[in-house]
């Protein structure tokens, strides 16, 4: 293979590493002059940071580490009361990363929970098994545990799981007060899964750029922030193909789930996309005023009238695309004129007797039921399948998890270039948002994107920086086991940590663990970050 070049990614540099066998790679500039080592440590801490798109140049070192196995020396007692106890258990399962540990001798003896869901190997599988065993079964490509066991230094090596993931390994020995290496801890995090959040998000924004190059003016049409995900692929398939009609066509779903703007990508992709699209909330307008403003007035019609009358927003959309959101809040009344708007294209303006023609497309959506109003007397059952010719069901935005990530940072970038920012979001704040079921859907999300570009006070948006509604709070009942009086001084502590420091990766360092492990406790513990009290 090449050498690396040092505008070599992590995610690019990680395949020089595959084979395991080698844990420094040398780095050359482009006019092949030696630069620096690559080190597995350093490729580890880029991807426990989430930095696979970052140069690798901003982790190469001129001189290699020596090894250092300083370690506060504990008795074979000690180690082995804690390791066969369940202190370890509940410790090591409390992790988010993986840990897998062996004894000196090479033998599994404890695998925690995070391992076996990164993996997908049971505990049953390989406890008590020797590591040669579990390669001879090609469980598991190589050993880092066997390889420390043999140098009695740690090792790092990427490891590939028999279902073909990868993953990365950090061995650790344990030395007992005789320098005899007891125990030797694993830690493994799965870049398989941080890969694949970066290729969907590249994909879905090579998937934007060239739906924005179909388009005359993106920008104009408001689709700059379309996203398209597996659970919403299929609706962008048909409006593809009804925009090509002037078939009405009823848009139901949740408040936020982005009706509006799917409503102008059929306009956007129909013949009329070179006229004018209208918009009205039939809920946010009075109903004495909604006739008015729909079909619009003679002069001197009712009292505060303008004198030369008023086009309506009907006639303003004339050739055009009429979308008539929350449709299912229109007065009875209106109910009718409208329904001869659909049925011959003609109506008539407040204070007139002259019946106007107009040539528009109507689009309408609901977060109601319509049916239930139509058997509740509610809505004209006429009117109803007039507009119901094709009906969208547009999931909630918890249905459709594949697309928080990209809506993250496409609103992220929107609002970066709007307050003229340059902030980034870390992988376990992405991790977390995209397990939050967003009640208010895309409109709560773009909120809340705004909100962290304008208060925060870091260029890197942490869990840390969520708001306090995000996270639950544990009630002040007084513990009732060991676990859970464990459980509250770990949030306590942790809080405490999150307040002073700022951030997820600060906190972590006070308190002496991985960013990775503060995260996932944040998680289990339901931690919240604002206004905590301790």
């Amino acid at each position: 293979m090449h050498p690396l070049r040092p505008s070599m990614t992590v995610e690019e540099a990680v395949a020089f590493f595959s084979s395991g066998t080698n844990e420094v790679q040398e780095v050359y500039s482009e006019e092949n002059e030696f630069i620096g080592y690559l080190t597995m440590e350093s490729i580890a801490v880029a991807v426990h940071r989430g930095e696979l798109t970052r140069p690798i140049r901003e982790f190469v070192v001129t001189e290699l580490p020596s090894p250092d196995t300083a370690q506060p020396a504990f008795s074979y007692a000690q180690l082995h009361a804690f390791f066969q106890g369940p202190l370890c258990r509940i410790v090591f399962n409390s992790l988010y990363d993986g840990v897998y540990i062996t004894d000196g001798a090479g033998i599994t003896v404890f695998v925690n929970q995070a391992y076996q869901r990164i993996t997908g190997i049971r505990e049953e599988e390989v406890l008590g098994k020797h590591m040669a065993y579990l390669m001879e079964q090609q469980i598991i490509s190589m050993s880092a545990s066997l390889e420390t066991i043999r140098t009695k230094r740690p090792v790092t090596l990427i490891q590939t799981i028999r279902q073909g993931r990868r993953v990365i390994v950090s061995a650790t020995p344990v030395l007992s007060d005789k320098g005899e290496i007891m125990y030797v801890i694993s830690s493994v995090r799965d870049i398989t899964e941080l890969i694949r959040m970066k290729h969907e998000l590249d994909s879905q924004k090579l998937w934007q750029q060239s739906f924005r190059e179909n388009l005359a003016d993106p920008e104009q049409e408001g689709l700059e922030h379309v996203v398209m995900g597996p659970a919403t692929r299929p609706l962008f398939k048909l409006a593809d193909k009804v925009a090509k009609t002037d078939a009405k066509i009823l848009l139901q779903g949740e408040t936020g789930v982005g009706k509006s703007m799917i409503a102008k990508y059929i306009h956007a992709r129909s013949s009329r996309s070179g006229e004018t699209f209208m918009e009205l909330n039939c809920a946010a307008i009075p109903a004495h005023l909604m006739e008015a403003e729909l079909f619009g007035y003679e002069p001197g019609s009712f009292t505060g009238a303008l004198k030369q009358g008023k086009v309506g927003i009907l006639e303003s959309a004339h050739r055009g695309t009429l979308f008539l959101d929350e449709i299912g809040d229109l007065p009875l009344e209106l109910q009718v004129k409208l329904l001869k708007v659909v049925e011959e294209n003609q109506f008539m303006r407040v204070g007139s007797t002259q019946m106007r023609h107009v040539d528009v497309r109507i689009i309408t959506a609901t977060h109601r039921d319509l049916a239930a109003l139509v058997r509740e007397g509610l809505f004209r059952e006429d009117l109803y399948y007039r507009l119901n010719i094709v009906t969208f069901e547009v999931p909630p935005l918890r249905e459709r998890k594949e697309e928080i990530v990209p809506l993250l940072e496409t609103y992220l970038k929107k609002f970066n270039e709007k307050y003229n920012e340059q902030k980034t979001m870390t992988l376990e704040c992405y991790e977390w948002l995209s397990n939050y079921h967003w009640p208010g859907n895309i409109r709560e999300l773009a909120n809340l994107v705004e909100r962290l570009v304008v208060t925060t006070y870091h260029d890197t948006i942490d869990v840390g920086d969520l708001p306090a509604f995000l996270q639950q709070v544990f009630p002040a009942s007084e513990p009732t086991s060991l676990k859970e009086a464990v459980a509250r001084l770990e949030r306590s502590l942790i809080a405490k940590a999150i307040r002073t420091h700022g951030t997820t990766r600060a906190a972590a360092e006070a308190l002496g663990i991985s960013q990775s492990a503060i995260v996932q406790k944040m998680k289990k513990l339901q931690i919240r970050v604002e206004n905590e009290s301790i």
